[in-house]
């Protein structure tokens, strides 16, 4: 008997998987430079972690926003795009087809085979062979605007959290600073290697990359807290 061949591919992960590591990159990044700036200006332990409670909430606010605002506006691309495809399968079907075949013979088969599989998959489903060959909207690639927001705002949350942790655990002072720095760089790290596994990507590089700007991040802010927290 034959056996069914199921693959199930890293692609498929792109919808949620980018909108993931995104968020929980920046609720690391983003918290910990934040207790770092403002633990270098001399602000007490309850300062600072207000601050980061503070940017906590924010941050996973405005995640969710953004996100959803800017794949709904995908999304309504892609919705007029096909508004505009099925309009024109409407009123002139015998150009829309001849163009369908002529992808595929761009794609390299040959004329008469070509007009004959842009034959039967107009026949089944018109719009759908058009929107996935002529648009590149496929079912992995469709804009999730909700999915991207509930996504986004849930992992900058568990990120934001663990420098959160690290600075609530800490004593204050430059003991914060390095704690907190240290256990950034190190949840960052290990982002990166999880994110690359995920996408099948290099854990070295993925790991190095987000330690890099994780790292530039901090510096900066703190090099801001200790400037203006000796003029404050």
């Amino acid at each position: 008997m034959p056996h069914s061949h199921l693959e199930r591919h890293l692609v498929e992960r792109i919808g949620w998987f980018r909108a993931a590591v995104l968020g929980a990159n920046d609720g690391i990044v983003s918290t910990a430079s934040l207790i770092v700036g403002v633990a270098a200006g001399e602000a007490t332990q309850s300062q600072v972690l207000l601050a980061g409670v503070a940017g906590l909430v924010a941050g996973a606010m405005s995640m969710a926003a953004g996100e959803y605002v800017s794949v709904s506006s995908q999304s309504d691309t892609e919705q007029a795009d096909l508004a505009r495809e099925r309009k024109e399968l409407a009123e002139f079907p015998d150009k829309e087809h001849a163009e369908l075949a002529g992808i595929y013979r761009a794609r390299g088969l040959d004329a008469k085979t070509a007009d004959q599989v842009a034959t039967q998959l107009m026949a089944g489903d018109a719009l759908g062979a058009h929107a996935r060959d002529e648009l590149s909207i496929t079912h992995i690639t469709t804009a999730r605007p909700v999915q991207a927001a509930l996504t986004s705002a849930t992992t900058f949350t568990a990120g934001a959290a663990l420098p959160l942790l690290a600075a609530w655990l800490s004593p204050p002072g430059q003991a914060m600073i390095v704690t907190v720095a240290a256990a950034a760089l190190l949840f960052l790290a290990f982002l990166g290697a999880i994110g690359a596994r995920a996408g099948g990507a290099p854990m070295g590089r993925a790991t190095l990359r987000v330690a890099f700007w994780g790292a530039l991040a901090m510096a900066i802010t703190a090099g801001i807290g200790w400037m203006f927290g000796a003029v404050v």
